[in-house]
């Protein structure tokens, strides 16, 4: 499953289109600044919220690709009765004609909106979240110790990464990453917690860390790394079991839901 830079990306390289970013809000909005759509002569790629400012802007858009004036500036839309919607507040939006020569250019713009996740494991849990996380606003740093076990194709917002051992690429992970850990063995997954939990001593800079596994297993890696000098306090900044509770089902699509929405909480 493709994020929405891939559809993008896939349509500009045979058509012309208009980008329509949110730049700021005041009030009450339906999507937040740096929300994006994409319109084409007859279609559409992602969304700013629908309703009457997605109909206008869209209108106004394939105007101007159809021959008619450009669109200069950043526009306001009050979200009163005069535009039909009742949110109450001012949505700015900016236009900009797209090409194919735009593509590279485009692609790293948009994925550097992106929340950077980085994750551990190429299994079949690992998998299902790369998928889903890649429809999301998240730019992947998929990483493991093996070789082959990535597929070829794979949406723009996920890279992957082999690294042997494993934990030294928690030394080069962007700061602000959420990391996600599901490796093959236990062995390299209590590495890589013990790398997270350097990283954030020395500087603090992970807002998430999250283990797959259960309870018990969380007990057993709790008192190794007690054995190793970790306090308790930082022993709490990880998260295992990972998950958003009341999600059952231990197939690797249901996992991966649970654990994006807690992701997604996260970002508060």
């Amino acid at each position: 499953m493709n994020g929405m830079a891939d559809e993008l990306l896939a349509r500009l390289a045979k058509d012309d289109g208009v980008l329509v970013r949110v730049e700021k809000t005041q009030g009450s909005a339906p999507r937040e600044a740096g929300t994006w759509m994409a319109v084409w002569a007859d279609g559409l790629t992602a969304t700013i919220g629908g309703g009457q400012l997605e109909f206008q802007a869209i209108e106004q858009a394939r105007a101007w690709l159809a021959g008619g004036p450009a669109i200069d500036g950043v526009r306001r839309y009050p979200l009163g009765p005069s535009l039909g919607q009742c949110c109450g507040g001012v949505v700015f939006l900016s236009f900009r004609r797209i090409a194919a020569a735009d593509a590279k250019a485009l692609q790293k713009e948009l994925l550097a909106h992106l929340e950077p996740v980085a994750l551990f494991g190429g299994g079949h849990v690992g998998a299902a979240l790369a998928r889903l996380l890649a429809t999301l606003p998240f730019s992947v740093r998929w990483i493991d110790s093996r070789d082959g076990v990535f597929p070829a194709a794979l949406p723009a917002q996920v890279e992957t990464e082999h690294s042997e051992p494993v934990q030294d690429a928690v030394t080069q992970l962007a700061p602000g990453s959420r990391v996600l850990i599901m490796s093959f063995s236990h062995a390299e997954d209590l590495d890589i917690v013990i790398a997270c939990l350097k990283r954030l001593r020395a500087r603090s800079d992970l807002p998430y860390v999250g283990l797959i596994g259960s309870k018990t297993k969380w007990a057993t890696f709790s008192h190794r790394l007690e054995a190793r000098g970790f306090t308790a306090d930082e022993l709490a900044r990880i998260t295992c079991p990972i998950g958003v509770p009341g999600i059952g089902g231990k197939e690797p699509e249901v996992i991966a839901v649970a654990v994006a929405a807690q992701l997604l909480q996260s970002l508060g």
